[in-house]
């Protein structure tokens, strides 16, 4: 048991929070996280015990979970933003009426967690004690809840201690509304069913409630939840930025330091970009983030930019050495598994994981398994957390309260066509453009059909907790606080095709031949050839050292057709078009421009 106890909390207003919802979710005890190892190990072993979690002798410290078929993803149609008028939310959330969604809500959390503990756990998103950090208090009757926490985020009793009597917090509630009855056999992964199901914010109250999944992002608070869709609101009204982007240090040769953070949507190999081994001689890159910026404006100016988070959870699926070596490493050891196969061995599996098949294992719905039989292994959306201290290429800085200052924003896309490998914006409020633009090309593993553009400004469709057409105003007006010590916009495209069907560049190690171009037009050492576009590269101020990429290849790379252009400008008039008069004066002068560009 927790040596911590409610009377731990001297936080009056934050006591009578947990006293409301345990009298509304009526739990059989109530239990404060303290974040120790014991606290983490004695849950596991809880978990263990009842069946819901299996340990991995294959990686020590590790374990496997197994969702409920109906849980395994985040469930866009059941999140909610629920900001006192749909305007506040906008066209591209999901609105209810925060006082009609309330009603709904207590009633489903009436006595939801009876047979259960309620579990306290008070985190920092971000070192604890940095002035870009907050904090956050989850209640949650899932012990698997808890322990993710501990590994995504600050957990324990130093994150009360800073609270101490009227510290600001935002608080999180979430059941997985399953109550056990007395003598009831509980299941391996309790949950609601679908329509049950609901991940709400109210942006106003700056308060989360999430009910019926215990899977992920729908549980995990302090995830997108928080970190994002509740950050991105407090950001607006506070003047800085919390968004979806990976943090890396690039040291050139030389050793100068350039910190890039970056923004892609799903599958366009951002975990594989966080943790870049490059190519170059001499050059370096180390992970501070692999998923979520928070940025604030520095004494000196400038934007520093902290992650807010402790751990990776990420998708295993297509995670290789191969394809991210440094990843593979991170999960060796004291990580969290969901819907992998589990091996005969007492290891884990997933498709395009290096090697072999297993000849044999268990998948992830628990039934046998065996190569070519028809069923996936792992689940598409099979997760491991894993705590960031553990990858190999993590950045001495990363826990630096302060922040580290942003050189470089990066905005991109899978195109097979139509946008070139790289291109810089000419101005702040371009480079907007080209974020709030940005699009990419679904893949087999997305809805829908094949090759349909789908446009993701900025990679935050799913994770802005407010009016996009005011969030596209609160960059440019970022853009103007910080002038000219603004970081440098560009755009890239790792996914262009030749006209058969051939992958032009090859990515991976090699895109820090793109990064070193970018660092070199910030110091103003390279040139580059304007298009309707942006600023390219000439051909030969890529690094290409080491590599063969074909002149005439490098030539369709960095192409920029005026009239493939003109096609495009209808798609993005008819994407600004959904957001009326709130679209930015600016960004509709930018699309002027680019008209005018093209001729």
């Amino acid at each position: 048991m927790s040596t911590a106890t409610l009377d731990s909390i001297k936080h009056p207003k934050l006591k009578a929070w947990i006293e409301e919802c345990a009298a509304m979710c009526t739990p059989d005890e109530i239990v404060v996280c303290d974040g120790t190892q014991a606290e983490y190990d004695r849950l596991t072993k809880l978990m263990i015990d009842v069946g819901m979690a299996t340990p991995l002798p294959k990686r020590p410290g590790s374990v496997l979970f197994r969702s409920d078929p109906s849980d395994v993803a985040r469930v866009e149609d059941r999140t909610y933003i629920a900001s006192k008028t749909k305007d506040a939310a906008g066209p591209t959330n999901n609105w209810i009426d925060p006082e009609e969604l309330k009603v709904i809500m207590r009633a489903k959390y009436k006595g939801c967690m009876k047979g259960r503990t309620m579990y306290v756990i008070p985190f920092s998103m971000g070192p604890i004690g940095s002035d870009i950090a907050k904090v956050g208090i989850e209640l949650t009757d899932s012990p698997y809840v808890v322990t993710n926490m501990h590994i995504m985020t600050r957990v324990g009793t130093k994150v009360v201690e800073q609270l101490g009597t009227d510290g600001e917090y935002i608080p999180c509630l979430h059941s997985i509304g399953a109550p056990l009855e007395a003598g009831q056999k509980d299941s391996s992964w309790p949950c609601a069913p679908i329509e049950d199901k609901y991940i709400s914010h109210f942006p106003e109250e700056r308060l989360i409630w999430s009910y019926g999944s215990g899977y992920g992002g729908n549980a995990l608070l302090g995830k997108k939840c928080l970190a994002l869709r509740i950050a991105s609101s407090v950001g607006k009204q506070e003047g800085w930025m919390a968004e979806h982007m990976l943090i890396l240090r690039l040291t050139d040769p030389k050793g100068k330091q350039y910190h890039i953070a970056a923004a892609f949507p799903s599958a366009c190999g951002k975990t594989n970009l966080a943790m870049l081994q490059p190519t170059i001689a001499g050059c370096k890159c180390e992970c501070i983030g692999d998923d979520i910026a928070w940025m604030k404006v520095g004494a000196d100016g400038r934007l520093y930019a902290i992650n807010p988070e402790a751990g990776f959870f990420g998708v295993a699926p297509g995670t290789s050495y191969d394809s991210n070596p440094m990843a593979m490493d991170s999960i060796k050891e004291n990580a969290i598994f969901t819907n992998c196969l589990l091996t005969d061995d007492g290891d884990v599996w997933w498709e395009e994981m290096d090697g072999e098949p297993p000849a044999h294992g268990i998948d992830w719905k628990g039934k046998e398994w065996t190569p070519g039989n028809g069923e996936k292994g792992a689940h598409p959306n099979a997760r491991f957390t894993a705590p960031a201290a553990q990858c190999p290429v993590i950045c001495a800085d990363w826990e630096d309260p302060k922040g580290v200052a942003i050189d470089i924003f990066v905005f991109g896309g899978r195109r097979a066509s139509t946008v070139p490998l790289v291109a810089e914006a000419y101005s702040f409020d371009h480079g907007v453009f080209m974020g709030s633009t940005a699009a990419s090309e679904t893949t087999a593993a997305n809805i829908g059909s094949v090759g349909n553009l789908r446009r993701d400004p900025m990679a935050m469709l799913p994770f802005c907790g407010y009016n996009m057409g005011d969030y596209f105003q609160h960059w440019i007006d970022m853009g103007d606080k910080l002038g000219d010590k603004a970081p440098k916009c560009f755009y890239v495209n790792w996914f262009r095709k030749s006209p058969d069907g051939k992958w032009l560049w090859p990515g991976f190690g090699d895109n820090a031949r793109v990064l070193k171009w970018m660092c070199e037009r910030v110091d103003g050492k390279v040139a580059g050839k304007e298009t309707c576009f942006g600023t390219v590269p000439e051909a030969t101020d890529i690094d290409l050292s080491g590599l063969d990429v074909p002149a005439e290849d490098m030539a369709e790379l960095l192409s920029v057709e005026p009239a493939v252009w003109a096609k495009e400008v209808a798609g993005i008039e008819e994407h600004f078009a959904k957001f009326g008069d709130k679209l930015p004066a600016r960004l509709a002068s930018q699309l002027d421009e680019l008209k005018k560009r093209i001729g």
